[in-house]
C-alpha cells in the first residue's frame, strides 16, 4: 500500500510538473518539445487541438505494441498518459499568465520541467505513454539509458516537422529537447524501484 501511494504521488507530481513547463514556458512561445507530446502540439499550433487529447490518440498504437509485448508497461503507463495528458489540458489556462522571458530561457526551463515530470514517472516504471513509453521498451531490448533514447526520437520528431516552422522555433525546439533529455537521464540514473514489470 505505501509503494502505491508512493507511485500514485510521484505520477501526479509529475503530471503536474511536466504540465507547468508545457503550458507556462513552452506552448506560449510555440516551441516544441518531442515525442508524442511534440505532435499533440504541433496540431495545438496548426488545428488548435487539445494537446492532452491528441497524445492519447497518438498513443493507442504504442499501448497496442505494449499490451502485447510488454504487459506491464502498459499497466503502468495507462495512469501516466491519462493523468499527464488531462493536466495538460486541464492547467491550459495557465498560457495566458506566462513570464515574459527570453524565448530561450523558457525553453531551458520548459524543457526542464518536462524533463522532471518525465523522469519523476520513469523512476517509478510508468510514463507519460506515447514515445516514453516506446523509449522504455527499446531501452530494455538495447541495454541504453531511457533518457537517450527519449532524446534521440524527439530530435527525429522535430527534424521531420522542420518544415512547418521558421529556424528559430526548429533552434528553441532543439534547446528544448536537449534540456528534457538531460534531465530525464539525470532522474533515471538510478530508480526508486528495483523491480521491472513483466
Amino acid at each position: 500500500m505505501k509503494e502505491m501511494m508512493k507511485k500514485g504521488a510521484m505520477i501526479i507530481s509529475g503530471s503536474l510538473i511536466l504540465s507547468l513547463g508545457i503550458n507556462f514556458f513552452l506552448i506560449p512561445d510555440h516551441v516544441l518539445d518531442g515525442g508524442i507530446i511534440g505532435i499533440g502540439m504541433i496540431a495545438n499550433y496548426i488545428w488548435g487541438l487539445k494537446v492532452g487529447l491528441t497524445i492519447i490518440c497518438f498513443s493507442i498504437p504504442i499501448f497496442t505494441l505494449a499490451w502485447f509485448f510488454y504487459r506491464g508497461y502498459f499497466y503502468n503507463s495507462l495512469h501516466g498518459l491519462l493523468i499527464s495528458s488531462f493536466s495538460i489540458d486541464v492547467l491550459q489556462g495557465l498560457r495566458a499568465y506566462h513570464l515574459p522571458l527570453d524565448p530561450a530561457i523558457s525553453s531551458i526551463i520548459g524543457g526542464a520541467l518536462v524533463g522532471g515530470g518525465i523522469g519523476l514517472m520513469l523512476r517509478v516504471h510508468t510514463s507519460t505513454g506515447g514515445t516514453d513509453l516506446l523509449a522504455q521498451m527499446i531501452a530494455d531490448w538495447f541495454k541504453v539509458n531511457v533518457g537517450f533514447v527519449i532524446l534521440a526520437i524527439d530530435a527525429l520528431i522535430i527534424g521531420a516537422s522542420g518544415y512547418l516552422f521558421s529556424m528559430e522555433t526548429l533552434l528553441l525546439s532543439a534547446i528544448t529537447i536537449l534540456s528534457v533529455g538531460l534531465v530525464t537521464m539525470t532522474f533515471t540514473s538510478s530508480r526508486l524501484l528495483p523491480e521491472h514489470p513483466s
